[in-house]
């Protein structure tokens, strides 16, 4: 169990890539970070690695499409530590796939509902019923930070076509961004979204030009904000980007 003082933060698809990288990240300043990841055994492996450096890391099984599991966490951070300083909301999903050719990404236009729903369901509704869970945590200890991955891809601003099953669910992240943090107003509670750009992940592929700690960096910095600093904005490279 950790001190009184000790920050605790939750992670969410953390077993590799950016996700990963954030719970290092958070761990080496002295916070105990409990990873999660819907598969156990990847989700484990990857906490022994952090925990055989040394780091306060421990591992909690939740997909977060699963209810129950969101309310197994919630049970156990309570019961463990009485406490949810911090909530990264990293997992996520790029449903939309090229097509036989492999040439041109899926369009609007006959893109499947299924696919859509597939991308609301991780990337949208599951954060939500998480943040849901931790809320009262934080609310009970008036401290709280709650970081949404998005993408640039769900800005309106320089919204493009294609691929909408991951556009309308990053966009809808941003959304919920915004409901949650003017309804956490006086709570102590900020609220951010956060494009980590193009990182070399399992889903951004080795063409992609960022290193993790580059995609990690702005998630980190808006999971450590002072008391008093930004909520409901949208970041990149710890400066605000358009919606």
């Amino acid at each position: 169990m950790g001190s009184a003082k000790q920050k605790i933060a939750v992670v969410t698809g953390a077993n590799r890539g950016i996700g990963f990288e954030v719970c290092k990240e958070l761990a080496g300043l002295g916070i105990r970070v409990v990873l999660t990841s819907r598969k156990e055994a990847k989700g484990r492996a990857a906490c022994q690695q952090l925990t055989g450096m040394g780091l306060p890391v421990e591992f909690h099984q939740l997909d977060v499409r699963d209810k129950d599991g969101i309310h197994r966490l919630s049970d156990y951070l309570k019961s463990q530590y009485g406490r949810c300083d911090i909530l990264v909301n990293n997992a996520g999903i790029f449903p939309d796939s090229r097509d036989a050719s492999g040439d041109d990404w899926p369009s609007v236009l006959d893109a499947a509902v299924d696919t859509v729903r597939a991308a609301m369901e991780t990337n949208v509704y599951g954060p939500m019923q998480v943040s849901q869970a931790v809320v009262p945590l934080m609310m009970a200890n008036n401290y709280g930070r709650i970081v949404n991955l998005s993408s640039g891809m769900g800005q309106l601003t320089y919204m493009g076509g294609h691929c909408p099953g991951y556009r309308i669910s990053k966009t809808g992240i941003n959304a919920l961004t915004r409901i949650f943090s003017e309804e956490l107003k006086g709570h102590n509670i900020l609220v951010n979204s956060m494009c980590p750009g193009w990182v070399k992940t399992e889903m951004g592929g080795s063409g992609a030009t960022r290193e993790l700690p580059e995609g990690a960096d702005t998630a980190v910095w808006l999971a450590t904000l002072p008391d008093g600093g930004p909520s409901g904005k949208f970041f990149r490279d710890r400066k605000e980007f358009e919606w």
